[in-house]
C-alpha cells in the first residue's frame, strides 16, 4: 500500500512533467519555425509587394489584409459577445431558455472551423452578395470567436461579489448604472482575456476565411475588395509553391505572424495591467 505521502510526490511529479512537455512542445515548434523564418526578416521582406505568385518580394500586402480581419472581426464580436454575456448574466436569470442559449455557445465552441467557413461562404459570400472579400471573411471569423467573448464575459461577471452589487443598489444606483460603473470595471480584465483569445484566433485561423476572405494578393480598397491574410499565403506558398523562395517565405510568413500575434497579445495584457492597476488605486 502506497503511502499518502508517496501518493503526494508521484502526483506532483506527474504534474510538474506534464508542465515540462508542455513548455517543452512549445519551445520546440516556436524554434523549429522561428530557426528557419528569422533570417529573411527585414524591411524590404515587411514593406514590399509580391512578386511571382509569392515566391519573391514582400509580404504588405498580407500583413494589412491580416491587421484589417482582426480589427474588423474583433469590432463586430466584442460588442455583440460582451452584450450578450451580460445580458445572461446579469439580467436572464436561470431560466431554460438562458441555459438553452448557454449550452449553444459553448456548443459553437466544438464546431470546426471549416463548418463555419462554409456557412459564411454560403451566407456572407453567396445570399448575401458579399463575395469573397475582407468583410465577408471577417463576418464569419467575428461569428466563430462570439462563443470566447461570450463566455468569458459571463465568467468574469459572475466572479465579481454580489457585495459589490448590493453595496452599489444601497446607494441608490440603478441595475444598469451598477453594472456599468461596478461590475463591468472589476470584470474588465477576465473580458480583456477573451478579447486576446479571439484575436489570437481571428489572426490564425485558417480554413474558415480560405472559404470567404478570397487569396488576392493586394491591399484592400474597400471591405468588399478579396484579401489574402498571412494564415492563408502560408498555406499556400506551403501548399501550391515549390521551390527555395517558397519555403524561405513561407517560413518568414510564420514567423512574423506570430511575432504579431505576440506583440497584440502583449499591448492587450500591457493595457489590462494598466488598467486592473488604475482600478486599485
Amino acid at each position: 500500500m502506497i503511502s499518502v505521502h508517496t501518493q503526494e510526490k508521484i502526483a506532483k511529479f506527474i504534474l510538474w512533467m506534464s508542465g515540462f512537455v508542455i513548455i517543452g512542445l512549445l519551445l520546440f515548434i516556436l524554434g523549429y519555425v522561428l530557426s528557419r523564418g528569422i533570417w529573411i526578416l527585414n524591411w524590404e521582406f515587411i514593406t514590399e509587394l509580391p512578386r511571382v505568385r509569392g515566391t519573391e518580394g514582400g509580404i504588405f500586402p498580407m500583413i494589412i489584409g491580416t491587421l484589417f480581419i482582426i480589427i474588423i472581426s474583433v469590432a463586430m464580436a466584442a460588442p455583440i459577445g460582451i452584450g450578450g454575456g451580460i445580458y445572461l448574466t446579469e439580467y436572464a436569470g436561470k431560466t431554460t431558455s438562458t441555459k438553452f442559449i448557454t449550452f449553444g455557445t459553448e456548443w459553437l465552441a466544438g464546431i470546426p472551423s471549416i463548418i463555419f467557413g462554409l456557412f459564411g461562404f454560403a451566407f456572407f459570400v453567396v445570399y448575401l452578395g458579399w463575395g469573397w472579400s475582407l468583410m465577408a471573411g471577417s463576418a464569419t471569423l467575428a461569428c466563430m470567436i462570439l462563443n470566447e467573448i461570450i463566455r468569458t464575459t459571463q465568467e468574469s461577471l459572475k466572479m465579481v461579489p454580489n457585495s459589490y452589487r448590493d453595496g452599489s443598489y444601497a446607494l441608490g444606483a440603478t441595475k444598469w448604472q451598477t453594472i456599468k460603473g461596478v461590475v463591468l470595471k472589476n470584470a474588465a480584465p477576465g473580458i480583456l482575456t477573451g478579447i486576446i483569445l479571439g484575436i489570437g484566433r481571428s489572426a490564425g485561423d485558417t480554413a474558415a476565411i480560405l472559404l470567404t476572405a478570397g487569396t488576392v494578393m493586394r491591399i484592400p480598397e474597400t471591405i468588399f475588395h478579396s484579401v489574402r491574410p498571412m494564415s492563408i499565403h502560408l498555406y499556400i506558398l506551403a501548399m501550391f509553391e515549390f521551390g527555395e523562395g517558397a519555403d524561405a517565405r513561407s517560413y518568414g510568413t510564420a514567423t512574423l505572424l506570430i511575432l504579431i500575434i505576440l506583440i497584440l497579445n502583449l499591448t492587450a495584457w500591457k493595457i489590462m495591467k494598466i488598467y486592473t492597476k488604475s482600478l486599485r488605486e
